[in-house]
């Protein structure tokens, strides 16, 4: 029997950056040299959740929902919200033709009037202004294809909530953030179609070829040179 595959938002995007990449990760666990630690993003993300939670406690419009006319309140159902945020358990969807389940951790849910949700994703940089990287999109697609797939009608957008660090304002004794928010269309159609082939080649018994912009690839191939 093949062995059962977990799949999240971050292992499809390394599928489609570079298939090779993705197989060594999965299957022999070879993996990427990591990024430098990200401690305060992880920071700010558990402190907005509080915020946000407290909110949630006391049936009160989030201050950044308001103040972007965003006609949505943060998501109800707490105990729900909580296993979605858990990296071990998350929002989840097993295919049995596949024998693999798809999951994600959601950071917030906004839910509307007519019942539709849509996932809300903390994101807080350095940079100047808000980026809107490829990942972000997939991210968002697969939760709402998540939700989907559990039972929710989705109002087929996802926002990204951005504390963008203001250093116009200096810095004493605390970091000030600007906050924006960015609507994103979410279009899940093509979720399944991507999850599907990441496992296929999963099941392979050799890797693909990597990415022809692989920069893994082109950095191996430069160090070679010298062995």
């Amino acid at each position: 029997m093949e062995k059962a595959i977990q799949l999240s938002p971050n292992s499809l995007n390394l599928y489609l950056e570079c298939p090779h990449c993705f197989w060594l990760d999965k299957n022999e666990g070879i993996k990427r040299p990591p990024p430098y630690p990200y401690e305060l993003n992880s920071a700010v993300d558990e402190l907005l959740k509080e915020e946000f939670d407290a909110y949630r406690a006391k049936k009160l419009i989030c201050p950044l929902l308001k103040e972007n006319n965003i006609d949505a309140v943060l998501f109800s159902n707490q105990k729900l919200l909580n296993q979605w945020r858990n990296n071990l358990a998350g929002i989840r969807y097993f295919d049995e033709k596949l024998n693999a389940t798809l999951f994600g951790a959601i950071d917030d849910v906004l839910e509307f009037e007519n019942g539709k949700i849509a996932p809300l994703d903390y994101k807080s940089t350095g940079s100047s202004a808000e980026k809107i990287y490829d990942r972000f999109q997939l991210q968002l697609d697969t939760y709402t294809f998540l939700m989907e797939k559990n039972g929710y009608e989705t109002a087929r957008k996802g926002y990204l909530a951005f504390y963008i660090v203001d250093k116009s304002k200096g810095f004493i004794d605390r970091l000030p953030f600007r906050k924006e928010i960015v609507k994103i269309v979410t279009n899940p159609d093509d979720v399944y179609e991507i999850f599907k082939d990441a496992v296929e080649v999963l099941r392979k018994d050799f890797p693909p070829k990597h990415s022809t912009d692989c920069a893994y690839k082109k950095w191996l191939d430069g160090a070679n040179k010298y062995n």
